[in-house]
């Protein structure tokens, strides 16, 4: 088998929550370069059928659905859609997620509390479990086809600042469902985990980019935030053949932190 056939996804098909920007854009896109058709999944159904027009332009079949992460009916609607368009769905990544800003702990409300929780670790628990029992379901031919579910945490569920804890507890749930799941899906369904740092997407243009360069180079090994394309390395590798060996793995693509 050659690098190639070990990385290809062709005639694969991946579901990306958060899919229509950040991280889930550029894991999308190169899962298209790569073979696969994809959905692309966010609550806003026309910031999805954006990228999914790109995906098209790169000659894969591509499905925008509307989904809000912690609905657990948007969940099942969301795999009955991918499932009903493509017929079977190999791969999952649980990207979508929210870290709301708030101005101190015991002012969190418990509606804050509960959208955190829900969009972070309800939607990727419901989702991963239908799409895993999809997964691991023999076809007409009694062949289970196996897939991989690839789960985005955050350097903040294992060292969460005051602004992140909540968010930073939810992520360290999505790291043990991880591990969970491998064991519970296993050996047909492969579970992982990227565990991301600081990357420059749209949220850092909220960020004192100033203060963060400077922080980052006492912070960070590599003393600067990440590139959105620089996840696309993890996210192949989980996703394809080169990983077939490995699951319930948590991956920091964190700039390496000092």
């Amino acid at each position: 088998m050659t690098t190639s056939d070990l990385f290809s996804l062709e005639g694969q098909t991946a579901i990306i929550t958060g899919g229509s920007r950040g991280l889930g854009r550029e894991m999308a896109l190169a899962f298209a370069e790569r073979g696969a058709n994809i959905v692309i999944a966010s609550r806003k159904v026309e910031n999805c059928e954006v990228v999914a027009d790109e995906v098209r332009a790169m000659g894969r079949r591509a499905l925008a659905v509307g989904y809000h992460a912690a609905s657990w009916d948007d969940a099942n609607r969301l795999a009955n859609e991918a499932i009903a368009e493509f017929g079977r769905i190999d791969i999952l990544v649980n990207n979508a997620g929210m870290s709301p800003l708030y101005s101190t702990l015991v002012d969190v409300t418990e509606d804050l509390y509960d959208k955190v929780l829900g969009v972070n670790l309800k939607g990727p628990f419901r989702l991963s479990t239908l799409l895993a029992t999809h997964m691991t379901t023999p076809d007409e031919n009694n062949v289970i086809h196996g897939g991989a579910i690839i789960n985005v945490s955050s350097t903040s569920s294992q060292r969460p600042s005051p602004n992140e804890v909540i968010y930073g507890a939810a992520k360290a749930a999505i790291n043990t469902l991880t591990i969970g799941l491998a064991r519970a899906y296993g050996p047909h369904v492969r579970v992982n985990c990227i565990v991301p740092g600081p990357f420059l997407t749209d949220i850092s243009k909220a960020w004192d980019m100033e203060q963060f360069n400077a922080r980052a180079k006492t912070a960070y090994a590599m003393q600067r935030g990440g590139e959105p394309h620089e996840i696309v390395g993890a996210a192949l590798y989980l996703a394809s053949k080169a990983s077939s060996y490995t699951t319930g793995m948590l991956l920091n693509v964190d700039g390496g932190p000092r």
